[in-house]
């Protein structure tokens, strides 16, 4: 097999040291990283279906994995609008948490007043469960979507704004110190420095808040009880609860998880998307 030795020579231009690594290793960490959770994962679906298969036990006590895989086929006329008004919330939820938390950052920092008397509103909104909130939430909003909408947007809002704010505050007082030197403007110094060097706290709340939307949205629906045709993945979590229709539900579970999965992917996708060219967190360095 082909080897690099990489030569470290000090000032003298004497040889330090040598180190020699085979070529491929990084290849075959790659691959390791996804074999081995997808063999973690097929192990323990394994199991799970013949625990179940061997012990005999009901689909309405404990479905196998094949029964919930069958549900998601049978039941996607049901379940997949109910995941499409899920998503919904989700993003738009999301989408409003990032504009209302990136200008709130914004103007927080201009002024430590600001902050004094802003921040300990955002920061009991955060502590108080939302599934305390969303009752009184459901009595004033206009709609049950509303409703559901502003559940999921006072969860995703705050690891926004804490995020951006730390990352307003943590630019380098050097290169503040070099725009004021020149004559910046306060909002070129904001448009040019301040908001590119706190992308890297901005994206680290995007990650977190992507995934509390999602729970928020279900917990609002758990808490507002909505059915119908219009309902979410939630309601039907407990109608199949109540009918222990317990395939569907775990077929409901499935879809929530996957969900889940695939928006911290896509979140940490635009994550490397804006960092790996210049940020040390995203730049690939061999050791």
């Amino acid at each position: 097999m082909a080897e690099i030795s990489t030569a470290l020579r000090d000032d003298r231009g004497t040889d330090a040291a040598t180190i020699i690594r085979p070529l491929g290793t990084s290849q075959r960490e790659k691959a390791l990283r996804i074999l081995v959770p997808l063999a973690a994962l097929l192990a323990f679906i394994s199991i799970w279906q013949i625990l179940v298969v061997w012990q005999g036990i009901p689909k309405y006590i404990l479905p196998g994995p094949i029964d919930a895989v069958v549900a998601l086929v049978t039941d996607s006329s049901t379940l997949w609008p109910a995941l499409w008004v899920t998503l919904r919330i989700t993003f738009m939820a999301l989408g409003v948490a990032l504009v209302g938390g990136v200008l709130l950052a914004i103007i927080i920092v201009q002024s430590r007043w600001l902050e004094l008397a802003l921040f300990p509103f955002t920061v009991i909104l955060q502590v108080t469960p939302i599934i305390a909130v969303a009752p009184l939430i459901l009595i004033y909003a206009p709609d049950t979507q509303s409703a559901l909408m502003i559940c999921a947007f006072l969860v995703a809002f705050f690891p926004i704004l804490s995020n951006m704010v730390q990352g307003l505050k943590s630019v380098d007082h050097n290169l503040l110190n070099l725009f004021e030197l020149y004559g910046a403007k306060g909002w070129q110094t904001l448009l040019f420095l301040k908001i590119p060097a706190s992308m890297p706290y901005f994206m680290a709340g995007l990650r977190i808040a992507g995934g509390l939307s999602l729970i928020a949205a279900v917990v609002a629906e758990f808490a507002a009880g909505s059915a119908g045709q219009g309902s979410g993945l939630a309601f039907r979590l407990l109608e199949s609860q109540y009918r222990l229709n317990l395939p569907r539900m775990f077929a409901a579970l499935i879809m929530l998880c996957g969900t889940g999965i695939a928006i911290y992917a896509l979140t940490s996708f635009l994550s490397w998307l804006t960092l790996h060219r210049w940020h040390e967190s995203a730049i690939r360095r061999e050791n």
